[in-house]
């Protein structure tokens, strides 16, 4: 448990770095948006080598399929609940979250951070140690996930000590949720282990659709399919290689 609480926090402070940089480097925007481009393709690359293809060996297809249905649906209805509370431009670097609610801001950035972090320590049940490729790819797309959203919140009025509050929190629960999942899950079978890291790659699919890869997109233009695809690439090799 406290090695995946370890790996959980390494993850997490990811998102403490991406906002001091986003808070003292005045970074361009549409640099952060193919950053954050290059962590999505990432991102995506460990859902489908790592949570999915380890789903798929240790489960049956239809715990895969409802466990991503699950994890897509809850995580769409904590967003639905906190976008309609004013939260829906949390990621955003323009300083669209002047008009939003700080409590939903904070609870936004936790949904977005939990399922992350609980993949980690997901990710040890098997015995074969932390997946190397799940920690990067959380790694490298939390820091211009968080780069985003402190500029943007520098810029709507937010206190540099405010938002680096945000972050510390939300890295905390990460460190949590990764040390937890191991934890609560250690002792189930197989099945239900597929279950939940379909579970995880369901929600961490739908936040990347919703939030990072629009984003990602209005700021970096037509070069973020390419960055996106660098990225996926590069966490293949890292992941076949380990």
């Amino acid at each position: 448990m406290l090695i995946a609480t370890f790996w959980g926090f390494v993850g997490g402070a990811a998102l403490m770095l991406g906002a001091v940089l986003g808070i003292y480097l005045d970074v361009h925007g549409r640099v952060i948006a193919l950053v954050m481009a290059f962590g999505g393709g990432v991102l995506i690359s460990a859902i489908s080598f790592e949570l999915l293809g380890e789903s798929a060996r240790s489960g049956h297809l239809d715990t895969l399929a409802i466990g991503m249905v699950l994890g897509a649906l809850t995580f769409f209805g904590g967003d639905w609940v906190l976008d309609h509370r004013g939260a829906d431009h949390r990621k955003r670097s323009g300083g669209q979250q002047a008009d939003g609610d700080p409590k939903a801001i904070v609870l936004g950035a936790l949904l977005d951070g939990v399922p992350e972090s609980a993949a980690i320590g997901v990710s040890l049940l098997g015995g074969a140690g932390v997946s190397a490729a799940v920690v990067a790819a959380v790694f490298l797309s939390n820091v211009p996930e968080s780069m985003s959203a402190a500029t943007g919140l520098q810029k709507a009025g937010h206190s540099n000590r405010w938002i680096l509050g945000v972050w510390a929190a939300v890295t905390a629960v990460s460190a949590a949720s990764a040390g937890l999942g191991y934890l609560l899950l250690g002792g189930a079978s197989p099945d239900v282990v597929a279950g939940i890291e379909a579970f995880a790659a369901g929600a961490i699919l739908t936040m990347l659709s919703d939030t990072m890869m629009p984003e990602a997109f209005e700021g970096g233009g037509s070069l973020v399919g390419l960055v996106t695809v660098a990225g996926f690439v590069i966490s293949v090799v890292l992941s076949t290689s380990s």
